[in-house]
């Protein structure tokens, strides 16, 4: 029988998604600190951090903003 994907190959697909995973968490720690310190606007903060996206950022400092 045939596959489409080896085992390796999907060893590696899954490996980089959770290095992406990472990065992302990272990115999203940082903007976090960002909007905490009430300095920039999220369009500075989107200028620091492209990972992210405005809708994202919102989301996020409504969240802060609940917490605050």
């Amino acid at each position: 029988m045939m596959t489409l994907f080896d085992d390796e190959q999907i060893l590696k697909a899954y490996a980089k998604d959770i290095e992406d995973n990472k990065e992302r968490e990272t990115e999203r720690k940082t903007a976090e600190r960002m909007i905490k310190m009430g300095k920039l606007s999220l369009d500075e903060i989107l200028l620091c951090v492209p990972a992210l996206s405005l809708d994202e950022l919102k989301e996020l400092e409504a969240k802060v903003m609940q917490l605050v």
